[in-house]
């Protein structure tokens, strides 16, 4: 596909380096890349990979084909007024701005009456950094079925992809799967901290603790069966898992998950807004 692929990150920072580091394993080279960052440390590393780099927006941004937007949310209005004069009308703009609306993107991307619509909003998160990420997908009306299949081909190099059909549904995956990898965090550190409290050194603890969550995802992914199944598995009666799941209950748990995924939700939606 690298014939196809002619990328300019905007922004050369983390999420940008973990969709190079998985499109150059199966889809392009470096040398299809051209970063811009104010960042002289980062250039220099994006160089000694292949990619041509600058420091401002310039002429290079013109003949590339796809855009991706990978600055912090703060100065993404900065970066796009700066890139504007170097788009052209098939650009192909993909944001992982995290916060940021794919309307208030298009009303700046675009003119007062006429917003840019070869848009796609992605919410990636951070096992990405390793390739295993999960990202929401969300394309506006002016973009082709070839080019929503370019983009999946770019954000599946680094993990699974799921196409949802409005912004508010990127709200919705940014409270399961953006943020979802602290709460697996959060959990982990409770399970190792009890580990602890019960006589375990904090290595086994923690060594107990992840290939427990590790395994039992990988588990889970690789079973045809019902998660609820695959609990149940482990759940005998009157035994010790029954036993903590009967505490988890009594505390609720189920509810405490829902609320926290409604606070992440209602918070992306605020953040949207400005």
């Amino acid at each position: 596909m690298s014939e196809n692929l002619s990328i300019a990150f905007i922004g050369g920072g983390n999420m940008a380096n973990a969709l190079a580091s998985g499109m150059t394993k199966s889809l392009c080279d470096a040398s299809s890349f051209h970063v811009v960052d104010i960042n002289d440390e980062v250039l220099k590393q994006w160089e000694a990979k292949g990619a041509s780099v600058s420091n401002i927006m310039d002429d290079t941004l013109a003949n590339k084909r796809i855009w991706i937007l990978s600055v912090k949310p703060q100065f993404l209005h900065q970066a796009i007024e700066a890139a504007k004069p170097f788009l052209h009308t098939d650009t192909l703009i993909i944001s992982v701005a995290a916060g940021v609306s794919s309307d208030t993107i298009s009303k700046w991307l675009g003119s007062d009456n006429k917003p840019w619509t070869k848009l796609i909003r992605c919410m990636p998160n951070t096992p990405a950094l390793i390739g295993k990420g999960a990202t929401g997908m969300f394309a506006l009306d002016g973009v082709t079925e070839s080019e929503k299949y370019i983009a999946n081909q770019i954000m599946n190099s680094v993990g699974q992809v799921v196409w949802v059909s409005s912004d508010d549904d990127i709200n919705a995956v940014t409270a399961l799967s953006g943020s979802g990898p602290a709460y697996v965090f959060l959990f982990m550190e409770a399970m190792i901290k009890s580990g602890i409290s019960l006589g375990l050194s904090e290595d086994q603890s923690k060594q107990l603790a992840m290939a427990t969550v590790s395994g039992a995802a990988q588990l889970a992914i690789s079973s045809t069966e019902e998660i609820q199944i695959l609990r149940d598995r482990v759940t005998s009666k009157g035994g010790t898992t029954a036993a903590a799941l009967s505490e988890f209950q009594s505390s609720d748990f189920e509810r405490v998950i829902n609320s926290a995924m409604h606070a992440a939700y209602n918070r992306a939606i605020e953040l949207s807004k400005g």
